[in-house]
């Protein structure tokens, strides 16, 4: 049986804002959410490290992320 992809779309974000979460490579909070193609696409917050030498530039900790290469934590 084939389905199509509005069957398959949730209407409802699987993370909400603030939430923690985790992924590949490191952990952090969502920050908001949206639809792009039918998939949900999340801003996720990473944790700061030791500030840089040259100084920080502003959302450099926001890395924008698909619902499924995220996990609960």
């Amino acid at each position: 049986m084939m389905t199509t992809l509005s069957e398959n779309n949730q209407t409802q974000p699987k993370f909400l804002p603030f939430q923690q979460v985790h992924f590949l490579g490191g952990m952090g909070k969502i920050v908001s959410c949206f639809t792009d193609s039918g998939k949900w696409m999340y801003a996720v917050e990473m944790p700061l490290g030791k500030e840089p030498e040259v100084g920080r530039i502003g959302s450099e900790t926001i890395i924008l992320m698909q619902e499924a290469e995220i996990k609960m934590m």
